[in-house]
């Protein structure tokens, strides 16, 4: 199975202190981003998609609601979307209030919930962030079934304990039982493997300031 795990686009990030022509140039640029994603996945044959939050910067668009759903329509295979603290699933939230096409499953509780794919022997695990904010969510916690693959998606924090953003430490994912926990929030590529299981984020897809200028994309898993 492969799979494609992208997080933290900022689609509407305001891009403060620039010109009006920069600001507008860099909000093009990142409404290119879903298309690329859409492009990539196709290209690799991917089975199924995870995004791991933050795909929104906060206040959305018409503009950027409509490039992230035509893209993942045009994926054409199962998607998953855990909001994190950025795109949280506020009353407005484009989440709850916008039509998506039917090969995508948004996650919009605070507490893991699973989804299980026949067709490829998988059990998925994921939450929504309801607030700024989100207390661990893997504390506990063991994947179960019968399927073959179980994987996690969580917009979280694998560096800081005391992080007020699902903070998520080497124990748990080692007890937690996934063979791949697909990570959003942190802005730079990094992995952690813990017993069995994969945890990795990929960070954000495109820099948007001069602290984002290492390498950028998505992680083909």
């Amino acid at each position: 199975m492969k799979i494609l795990h992208s997080a933290d686009l900022h689609l509407d990030t305001p891009f403060a202190g620039r010109t009006e022509a920069q600001t507008q140039a860099l909000k093009q640029a990142l409404l290119k981003v879903p298309g690329l994603l859409a492009e990539l996945c196709r290209r690799e044959n991917c089975d199924l998609v995870l995004l791991s939050g933050d795909l929104f910067d906060g206040a959305w668009t018409q503009d950027s609601y409509l490039a992230l759903r035509n893209a993942l329509e045009e994926m054409a295979v199962p998607v998953f979307i855990s909001p994190g603290n950025h795109d949280f699933l506020s009353p407005s939230s484009p989440y709850l209030t916008e039509h998506w096409p039917e090969n995508v499953h948004i996650f919009t509780r605070p507490e893991l919930e699973t989804v299980v794919l026949p067709a490829l022997d998988c059990r998925i695990y994921g939450a929504g962030y309801r607030s700024m904010d989100c207390e661990g969510l893997l504390d506990n916690f063991q994947a179960e079934g019968k399927e073959r693959r179980h994987i996690g998606i969580l917009h979280g924090d694998p560096t800081q304990v005391s992080s007020p953003y699902c903070p998520i430490t080497t124990n748990q994912v080692r007890e937690s039982g996934l063979d791949y926990l697909a990570l959003g929030h942190i802005h730079k590529t990094g992995t952690l493997r813990a017993g069995e299981t994969l945890c990795a984020w990929p960070g954000c897809p495109r820099g948007r300031g001069f602290d984002e200028l290492d390498v950028k994309g998505a992680l083909i898993v």
